[in-house]
């Protein structure tokens, strides 16, 4: 379903001056102005309904965003900062043209100290790709939202972006330890620190991620790095119920687990993997994907403690990954869920609803009561470690948006 932007376009006028006085500054080859070419760039993986920019700036320094930003601020018009399109809040979307800023053409990990656990890296880079950079040298950077194959860092900064292992590792903001920044006016920032420890002064780093450019734009990140678990462990806990998936979480968490990943899956969910190929028990209303991480002993001890937990909660059947394929597979089912639930129905909105984890249960229950009574088709999952779930709302006809 889309949602209607409520802002008017900027004006004809104006979009055309600052055509004219981008490719004058920055050169028709970082500038489109083409509707067809610009409508690329007027929305992601949100539901927000975009009103299409009227030029796109394809930023290849530092420099080039600063200079865009300079134009744009003396002329009054909007600057939608945006990475790779994958966002699912609407960050990306401009809601009255403008300029869209596009950051993926910044895209060097410019270093890697292995022995400072540093990693040094431009807006554009791809999630993925960081992983692969740093995990060849021994070491690990753990926030994986969902998309992390294909988003960028500056787009991860801007949401302060998180997934399934931030019950154990945190998000985006615990691993960002300086920014390199230009506000709207054009000037450039060093913020933070490289060093292990900073805590003078106020921490306009922590601001600044999750702002969503609306304070200053990034041109260059200074990361956090931990060093490579030795081994990672995946089970998959099968429960009648998701209250008893929610008694595992509790008693894991209880029992002073941390492992790096809880994701609970309720009925509706599951018969949507299902649906992917992925067998599981036809008795199954309710999944926990489990994952420990450590050296070899510590990951061992672990996984035998929370599938032990597991299985005291009432699981029907707690099964092991027996190998990294099998885990990749189970994995890339649970990051499909979202894709896949999108063509259930013709329309849907997916809410992120944070409850205390004891509470995970009732708040299931309670959205299935909802959807019943308003005729509405509801389907849950999420990251059942830190309360996280992700609320589906799906229908297949237009009249019934209001229901």
């Amino acid at each position: 379903m889309l949602v209607r932007a409520p802002f008017p376009r900027i004006s004809a006028n104006l979009a055309e001056r600052a055509c004219i006085r981008l490719e004058r500054a920055l050169g028709p080859s970082k500038v489109l102005t083409a509707p067809s070419r610009c409508a690329a760039y007027a929305s992601d993986e949100s539901e927000q309904e975009a009103a299409p920019p009227d030029a796109v700036v394809l930023a290849a320094c530092a420099q080039d965003i600063a200079t865009t930003l300079e134009v744009a601020n003396a002329l009054g018009v909007p600057v939608t900062p945006r990475g790779a399109g994958t966002g699912k809040s609407g960050g990306g979307v401009p809601v009255c043209g403008g300029i869209a800023l596009c950051t993926l053409g910044m895209n060097s990990i410019v270093e890697i100290d292995r022995d400072e656990f540093i990693a040094v890296v431009e807006p554009g880079v791809i999630l993925g790709d960081l992983y692969a950079a740093v995990e060849a040298e021994g070491l690990f950077y753990p926030p994986d939202p969902n998309s992390w194959a294909l988003c960028a860092l500056g787009g991860n900064i801007a949401e302060n972006a998180a997934g399934p292992r931030a019950f154990k590792y945190g998000v985006t903001r615990d691993y960002v330890l300086g920014l390199d920044v230009i506000s709207a006016a054009g000037s450039r920032l060093q913020l933070g620190r490289r060093t292990a420890k900073g805590v003078t002064g106020y921490d306009l780093t922590a601001l600044m991620v999750g702002s969503e450019g609306t304070l200053a734009l990034t041109v260059g990140a200074t990361l956090r790095l931990r060093r490579k678990p030795q081994q990672v462990a995946t089970l998959l806990g099968l429960f009648a119920t998701v209250a008893g998936a929610a008694r595992a979480v509790s008693a894991i968490v209880a029992a002073g687990l941390v492992p790096r990943c809880l994701e609970l899956i309720d009925r509706a969910a599951l018969q949507a993997m299902r649906r992917q190929g992925v067998a599981l028990d036809g008795r199954a209303g309710a999944l926990l994907l489990m994952e420990v991480d450590g050296d070899v002993a510590a990951c061992e001890r672990q996984l035998e403690e929370v599938g032990a937990r597991a299985v005291d909660a009432g699981a029907l059947e707690v099964l092991v990954a027996q190998d990294a394929a099998q885990r990749e597979r189970l994995w890339a089912a649970r990051r499909q869920l979202s894709h896949v639930t999108a063509k259930l129905a013709r329309y849907k909105i997916s809410e992120d609803v944070v409850v205390p984890r004891t509470r995970m249960a009732d708040l299931v229950d309670e959205v299935m009561r909802i959807g019943e009574r308003n005729e509405v088709h509801m389907l849950n999952y999420g990251h059942a470690g830190d309360g996280n779930l992700h609320v589906n709302l799906l229908w297949d006809e237009p009249a019934d948006a209001a229901r």
